[in-house]
């Protein structure tokens, strides 16, 4: 929904509105991640390896929703120093319940925690934050933040250009030595908890040198002028009587979820244990972080050498054999089109797997990738749009313990070259992504894990996805796409999109012509 607001707030115009104000910025004293962390739990596992000595992180791949909650949850309760968090959003729900949870019990204990967040989804929750705030080892702040004395779908309008652009990072670092990223909010749908949306999603836990590369990029944001104390903000402070008062809620709601499938692999997974027990199986190698610098959302978009993706590409057209992008959000532009015919011409084989529009949850962006759907198949660019339809026996392989009833949407970002490197982070392949937000990502070179990667998308793909093909009507020689897939354990074919009904599919073409690639 946040990003639907972003791609149609110009169309309401006729809203009336005023200026907003922000507070006058305080003057804080900048806070860095912490140095010294060799000797904490995290650190001595890290250096108890050979590896360590050459330099090198350590990385294991999070490919489902529970397992992804328990490394957070995990990496919290070993915590000895320090936990940033910088997220899109975080939701007061089930799995945000949960990982806050031991968050705060990490505070508790003297740990000092920083979060910070991007304004699209917190103006409700000010008051909540603020009493987070209060407690001594907690700071939250909040990154371009809307004013509140105006409607933001005003300031989305006042604002555009600014207001529009968004902190789309993601990253969960423990002690300066283990970090976490990927395409996953804190939230139910990102878990796969969600009993209405189930997105498919990829972490990577990384430890090593790559946690102070997300660090660096953490505390730039943390210090910019944007970032603003959560407090602050707020058109009420909570006081010492609030703060007991929600914190008991708070401790209420969580011991409510007790039960929760959660809970239990947190308590006895292989993963909790070995994650504890500094035992997982991790792959060394040498990684690169690559993160938009804060400054982004405050330049021209034409500004292309503050984009991360300036680094990125040569990363990708680097490709000699196999390119693999996965993206939910697709819209590739002409450059993109000319990227992808580079390779293409170069006998690059190029596969991207996409969401469908029954399985989107933006369809204004689906508007915007079916207008380069035909030019990439005649170039030979196999299109896969992922099937929101799946079996019961279907979304327990996914999920490996699922838990709701959800129809399924791809969230994960990632692109593997020649299966022999890999990036995963909170990049799309779009506009809004490329040129509007602020990203990051770990670009890992390592056969294993990149080569993992590659063989699920093979394993899995002709099952859960329909593969695009384009057609030529032999009469009259006009282009058509045809949808391939299976469904219930057999072949089907569609000439239209997929389980997407009337209105949707009308919506979708009369959108498409209207001029807002750039913010979708």
């Amino acid at each position: 929904m946040s990003r639907l607001i972003q791609s149609t707030g110009f169309l309401a115009l006729l809203l009336l509105g005023g200026c907003a104000r922000l507070p006058q910025q305080l003057d804080l004293p900048p806070t860095t991640a912490f140095e010294a962390v060799e000797d904490t739990p995290l650190g001595r596992a890290w250096r108890s390896d050979p590896h360590s000595r050459q330099g090198l992180s350590s990385f294991h791949l999070l490919g489902n929703g529970l397992d992804a909650f328990v490394a957070r949850a995990v990496l919290a309760q070993v915590a000895a120093r320090s936990i940033d968090l910088q997220y899109y959003m975080i939701h007061d729900d089930h799995v945000g319940t949960l990982l806050m949870e031991k968050v705060l019990e990490a505070a508790d204990r003297g740990v000092r925690v920083r979060i910070l967040l991007d304004d699209i989804d917190e103006g409700h929750r000010d008051f909540k934050l603020v009493a987070f705030d209060r407690h001594p080892n907690i700071e939250v702040r909040i990154f371009n933040p809307f004013g509140r004395n105006v409607s933001r779908l005003w300031q989305y309008i006042s604002g555009f250009g600014r207001q529009t652009r968004r902190a789309h990072n993601k990253s969960f670092t423990v002690d300066n030595m283990a970090t976490i990223l990927g395409g996953r909010n804190i939230g139910d749908e990102y878990f796969e908890r969600d009993p209405e949306l189930a997105f498919q999603d990829l972490d990577v836990l990384g430890i090593g040198p790559v946690a102070k590369e997300v660090s660096r990029s953490f505390d730039l944001y943390w210090n910019h002028p944007l970032s603003y104390p959560a407090r602050s903000l707020a058109i009420r402070l909570p006081t010492e009587a609030d703060y007991v008062r929600l914190r008991k809620q708070f401790e209420k709601r969580a011991s409510q979820y007790r039960r929760s499938p959660y809970v239990e692999r947190l308590r006895n997974s292989v993963l909790a244990r070995k994650l504890r027990a500094g035992q997982v199986d991790y792959t060394w190698t040498r990684a690169e972080v690559f993160a938009d610098p804060p400054d982004k959302l405050l330049q021209p978009t034409s500004q292309a050498d503050s984009r991360m993706m300036r680094q990125l590409l040569p990363h990708l057209e680097s490709a000699q054999r196999e390119l693999v992008v996965i993206s939910p959000y697709f819209v590739p532009g002409k450059e993109g089109v000319a990227f992808f015919r580079k390779l293409r011409n170069r006998g690059v084989r190029v596969r991207v797997l996409t969401n469908s529009l029954a399985s989107t949850d933006v369809s204004l962006v689906h508007a915007g990738y079916i207008r380069y759907r035909k030019a990439l198949l005649r170039m030979g660019v196999e299109l896969w749009e992922l099937n929101r339809i799946t079996t019961p026996e279907e979304r327990k392989e996914m999920s490996e313990g699922y838990v709701g009833k959800s129809r399924s949407s791809l969230h994960a970002k990632a692109f593997v070259v020649d299966r022999d490197a890999l990036f995963i982070g909170s990049l799309n392949l779009d506009p809004r992504s490329v040129v509007q937000n602020t990203e990051i990502g770990v670009w890992i070179e390592s056969p294993e894990l990149a080569g993992g990667v590659a063989e699920e998308f093979q394993r899995r793909i002709a099952r859960e996805a329909f593969r695009l093909e384009l057609v030529k009507d032999p009469k009259t020689g006009q282009e058509r796409i045809l949808w391939h897939g299976w469904e219930n354990g057999r072949e089907v074919t569609f000439d239209q999109e997929p389980h997407a009904g009337f209105w949707r599919r009308l919506g979708v073409f009369l959108v498409r012509w209207l001029p807002i690639e750039s913010q979708i």
